[in-house]
């Protein structure tokens, strides 16, 4: 492997990721929502690239001032781009397109479901997935554009990778989501031992990311969902549920 990956806190609960490819020492970050969390984190490195999965300001809400710091490349999706929904974005990437940092090669998924633009970075190589919104341990993004038969499409796009893959999403949902999969089936065994497993973790105020596929096969019921219309009803049974959380 030669891609080293810097899992940054920032806000409430979100996660930035700073590559790093280990022969070049060239830098580059996913959905860097807060410029100076990205700054502390390279010291006195210089930033190449920042790759954007979607719109959302949680998301690109450092792109402008990291910017005007390295004067650094900013990617997003063709869609994002073409309706300037994302600051000062260079260049629009397409489903199979391929990105470079060093010598380390990914390519860009397309997703659509959380946002009709949301897309995907896969460094095969390595192993590694960064998702976005589209996929979080032991649940999955809302609907905020999209239908569900397209994150259902998305969701399986995400199956067919291989087992080992290491999924980094950008949010620390895993506890949360682990709740609502117990409601849905209090007696499966895999979903109970995963959330004391994780339970402990964020005791310890513990990262519960990155997971892996084959632990979200076995206990993200979002990715067992075998039709659209299954997945449709999950995804209203969750949203229900943090209604009444928030309410």
């Amino acid at each position: 492997m030669t891609l080293q990956i810097e899992q940054l806190p920032a806000l409430n609960d979100n996660y930035i990721y700073l590559l790093t490819c280990s022969e070049t020492g060239e830098v580059g970050v996913i959905d860097p929502t807060d410029a100076k969390v990205v700054i502390n984190a390279l010291g006195d490195r210089k930033l190449s690239f920042i790759w954007n999965t979607h719109h959302h300001a949680d998301h690109v809400g450092g792109n402008e001032e990291l910017k005007k710091k390295y004067d650094c490349k900013i990617f997003s999706s063709l869609f994002d781009a073409e309706r300037g929904v994302i600051p000062v974005v260079d260049r629009g990437l397409e489903d199979g397109d391929e990105i470079k940092l060093g010598h380390c090669y990914g390519q860009v998924i397309a997703s659509p479901g959380h946002t009709d633009g949301h897309i995907m970075y896969w460094f095969e190589e390595d192993n590694s997935l960064f998702c976005g919104d589209t996929l979080f341990s032991a649940g999955c993004g809302k609907l905020f554009e999209g239908t569900a038969e397209e994150m259902f499409l998305s969701l399986w796009r995400i199956k067919s990778l291989p087992h080992e893959t290491e999924i980094y999403c950008s949010h620390e949902y895993t506890k949360e989501n682990l709740q609502f999969a117990i409601s849905q089936q209090p007696e499966n065994r895999d979903l109970l031992v995963r959330y004391e497993e994780v339970s402990y973790l964020r005791d310890q105020n513990a990262p519960t990311i990155p997971t892996t596929l084959e632990e979200e096969l076995k206990s993200n019921l979002f990715l067992k969902a075998e039709t659209a219309k299954d997945f449709a009803e999950l995804r209203n049974a969750k949203d229900e549920m943090d209604k009444m959380v928030v309410n």
